[in-house]
């Protein structure tokens, strides 16, 4: 090759060798655009069946919640419509009123529960079924302490009619539960409400108790309203877990209801006597031990329940003191009176002895004590 030719030659060569760099450059970015475009389309088709997924998820979860919440509750209330009813009461002192209640079996007989204070005061009473058919009925047994009331008819009623619930044990129930009542609120004949359990463990006082306390009460989040009262609170099973009671004036949210266990422990009772004499009488007074009086006190713990006044010649009298600050009873924690009120319904009797720990103020030192008090029965009410 002449010498003049080689540069052009070379250039040529260098030429092409830029130009296949530029080409091969724009070949790999090509293909790596490509992939990408390609990884972006997956991705999208990844979204959109994930989204059909979900989709589906969403759909099925309302689908349960409707029969949950739908379904479920409908079907409920076919199954226990029939065994609530309307309790009418005319007073002796001339005044009306309506409540709840609902038939259960007891033992072979068939009987009505409600509230005590449904039926206070009666002169006379009528029970109404679903189907709008009433017919007398006179009271069988009678409890204020637990606001409990069992009713029997005073004439026949045809079998057919007599549809008892099923009463089961209300210690199986959890903060969260979901609960039903029926009732008769404010006259409307066969209302149904749903809530959830809010709380346990409670206690509420009406004028019919003389103060004491009705003990180890279910707070719930159903609406339940003047009218409601002695009707069943249901699990979601359709079984009796409570009676509904009581409500908080101008308040949302706060109903209450007496715990099954109360009626089933009761029952025979008032059922074969009239009367339940079952309530444990400690014969004291006193409240809540709270954070500011314990540091005034300079108490080692913060919770318990603080005896301020001890009844002469009552249970306790000559064994516990005022200022001594209950934290225990038979080994059991008490926090506060809810827990002091629950504790002697629920698992002691009168003429039981309990074993009471308390913290006890000697000279200046607080110490442990455990005084041993046999349990009396509750006075009468004052009715």
């Amino acid at each position: 090759m002449p010498m003049d030719e080689q540069p052009i030659a070379r250039s040529y060569l260098a030429l092409l060798f830029v130009a296949g760099l530029i080409l091969g450059g724009l070949i790999s970015s090509y293909i790596t655009v490509q992939q990408i475009h390609e990884f972006e389309s997956e991705i999208e088709q990844i979204k959109s069946q994930i989204s059909q997924i979900w989709g589906s998820q969403q759909i099925l979860y309302q689908n349960v919640t409707v029969y949950q919440n739908g379904a479920v509750l409908s079907e409920i209330y076919e199954k226990v419509k029939d065994s609530v009813v309307l309790v009418s009461v005319s007073r002796k002192d001339g005044t009306t009123a309506k409540g709840s209640g609902f038939i259960y079996n007891f033992t072979n007989q068939i009987v009505v529960i409600t509230n005590y204070h449904v039926i206070h005061d009666a002169a006379s009473l009528s029970i109404t079924f679903s189907d709008g058919e009433g017919y007398g009925a006179k009271v069988l047994g009678k409890d204020p302490y637990a606001d409990l009331a069992v009713l029997t008819f005073a004439q026949e009623v045809p079998r057919e009619k007599l549809k008892p619930l099923l009463v089961v044990n209300s210690s199986t129930l959890k903060v969260g539960d979901l609960v039903i009542a029926i009732g008769n609120p404010y006259g409307l004949v066969g209302s149904m409400t749903t809530g959830l359990v809010s709380g346990l463990g409670r206690t509420i006082t009406e004028e019919y108790t003389g103060g004491f306390a009705i003990a180890n009460i279910i707070q719930t989040s159903a609406p339940i309203n003047p009218g409601n009262s002695g009707g069943p609170l249901l699990n979601i099973e359709g079984n009796v877990v409570g009676i509904t009671t009581a409500i908080i004036s101008d308040s949302q949210g706060l109903g209450f209801a007496i715990p099954s266990n109360t009626l089933l422990r009761e029952i025979y009772a008032l059922v074969t006597t009239g009367e339940y004499h079952g309530h444990a009488y400690l014969g004291i007074k006193g409240s809540d031990l709270s954070y500011e009086v314990a540091q005034n006190m300079k108490l080692p713990v913060t919770y318990g329940w603080l005896v301020q006044e001890v009844v002469k010649n009552g249970p306790s009298d000559g064994k516990l003191r005022p200022n001594d600050v209950i934290v225990a009873l038979n080994g059991t924690k008490i926090r506060n009176g809810d827990d002091l009120a629950s504790y002697l319904e629920e698992k002691t009797l009168p003429g039981k002895t309990l074993k009471i720990t308390v913290y006890r103020k000697v000279g200046n030192t607080w110490n442990i004590e455990n005084i041993s008090v046999i349990l009396g029965e509750r006075p009468p009410p004052p009715i």
